[in-house]
């Protein structure tokens, strides 16, 4: 599904990734795991197609197509899915408004009155509460109900391919619990999840397929779930 061949991005003339290589296949869950600094959040934004990166070296193909060249929204349209470590608050748009607008440039044209029962029906099974509706956009949301809104946008888009970048952080235990039966609720054969955070406590619940641990802009190592645990022990000093 998705296939990353020694990608190298830049900043401003500051080389961020280097030589990063990743295969991703329908159905499983990876985790990338890195100190501050390692390039994980500046991983995803290239993913997404953040128009302040640039890729000097390599290729990012999914859905088997080469997408280093293609913008965010054709990325999205994709399958392609990033959720935000911060998910901005927008005043003045209430939440139904913006995932309707969503929905409409992802799925295509639908009614108010159409979308209005697939939001509650979606709303019901992800378990977030209706006043959630007619909220402006995370205005006023406590940590765990922004995350708790970006995976409504997920469960409502039906991306092929979820980004989670730090997605964990900030949540309380309760919360944390919320996040994990939500992604496990939407993981199907035909889709991935790809998760990025400093801790091993989100992935004590989602038990990924493989866990890599990122260095310097670079993979260091893979491993399975329990590659995670060793982390915890022994931090990552030992690949610096």
């Amino acid at each position: 599904m998705f296939v990353v061949d020694k990608l190298s991005a830049e900043i401003e003339g500051k080389q961020i990734l280097k030589n990063f290589s990743l295969t991703i296949n329908p159905g499983e869950i990876h985790a990338i795991m890195g100190p501050n600094g390692a390039g994980k959040s500046t991983l995803a934004k290239v993913f997404a197609g953040h128009p302040g990166y640039t890729i000097t070296a390599g290729t990012i193909v999914f859905q088997g197509q080469n997408i280093g060249d293609m913008a965010p929204e054709e990325r999205a349209r994709l399958g392609l899915f990033l959720s935000f470590q911060y998910p901005p608050e927008i005043p003045g748009v209430t939440n139904t408004d913006f995932l309707l607008a969503a929905y409409t440039a992802h799925k295509g044209a639908i009614s108010k009155e159409g979308f209005e029962p697939l939001l509650e029906r979606t709303m019901q099974r992800m378990r977030v509460k209706s006043e959630f509706k007619e909220r402006n956009l995370n205005e006023g949301f406590s940590g765990g109900e922004k995350k708790k809104n970006e995976l409504l946008q997920m469960a409502l888009l039906e991306p092929k391919l979820t980004i989670l970048d730090e997605i964990d952080s900030g949540l309380d235990i309760d919360a944390m619990k919320d996040v994990a039966s939500g992604v496990k609720a939407l993981l199907t054969d035909d889709r991935a999840v790809l998760i990025i955070t400093h801790y091993q406590r989100l992935l004590t619940h989602l038990k990924p397929d493989f866990v890599h641990v990122m260095i310097d802009g670079s993979l260091v190592k893979t491993g399975h779930a329990d590659l995670a645990e060793e982390l915890e022990e022994q931090g990552y000093h030992v690949y610096s």
